[in-house]
């Protein structure tokens, strides 16, 4: 029953938030901005300006020495509830509780960061991380019980456990794993294939160490909705050998 206009209005509130919020304190051009994609569903209208929807999220970040953009994150998060009232504009403190829409953006705008700056140092992605954790922490009971995926108690896959995981011990080797894939294997893909193929083909081998320390765990699930296709694509002309391992981890 909403005025369309209203959805026209959270899109332009949506797009200014993420793209005007200063996450971090490092420089960068324009044109060094992460690609990234938020797709909003609203799956219901709980009252006139409360809605529960699906949030997509997608980001990629550029090869090295090519035009090829490689995938950081494909999740979508659903059943999100969250209040927008038309020209209301969307806040975040680092240190205060909003709502919830401003706290589920700026929570996956620390998750791409994170995703991001992994991808280009070891472990690169840890304060961001931190600030994601922290978001989760800041979300007081109350809120937190009307729009469920903050808790543990919320289960498996949710925000929670998606940040639980990516700061867990066990599953650092897959942050290893994560830079040797991107920085060490595909940024040399335009000058040796055969060396990037090898690398990624290791760092495949702690992706599987994680699945086996950790079963069943949400960013096992994410890595490979993410990385499959590439995947994929990458070991196509691979040796027997590393095909096979591929296989086998996948």
């Amino acid at each position: 029953q909403t005025d369309p206009k209203v959805f026209e209005t959270l899109s332009a509130a949506v797009r200014e938030f993420m793209n005007n919020q200063k996450w971090t304190e490092d420089a960068f051009e324009q044109e060094e901005r992460i690609q990234a994609n938020v797709l909003i569903t609203i799956q219901e209208e709980i009252s006139q300006v409360v809605y529960k929807a699906d949030i997509a999220v997608q980001a990629s970040r550029p090869v090295y020495g090519s035009d090829y953009e490689t995938p950081l994150i494909n999740y979508i998060d659903k059943g999100v509830v969250f209040s927008y009232e038309p020209f209301q504009p969307i806040q975040f403190s680092r240190n205060r509780f909003n709502d919830n829409l401003s706290s589920a953006l700026a929570f996956y705008a620390y998750i791409i960061l994170g995703l991001d700056y992994d991808s280009f140092s070891l472990y690169g992605g840890e304060p961001h991380f931190q600030a994601a954790f922290d978001i989760v922490n800041s979300i007081p009971e109350s809120a937190a019980a009307a729009s469920p995926g903050w808790r543990a108690v919320d289960g498996d896959p949710s925000r929670y456990y998606l940040i639980e995981n990516l700061t867990a011990a066990r599953v650092r080797p897959l942050r290893q794993a994560w830079y040797e894939y991107h920085r060490q294997g595909l940024d040399m893909a335009a000058s040796d294939v055969a060396t990037c193929r090898a690398i990624i083909a290791a760092s495949m081998e702690q992706v599987r160490e994680v699945n086996q320390a950790y079963p069943n765990a949400m960013i096992i699930q994410i890595f490979s909705d993410t990385k499959a296709d590439e995947v994929m694509e990458i070991f196509k002309n691979g040796t027997p050998q590393e095909k096979n391992t591929v296989v086998q981890v996948m």
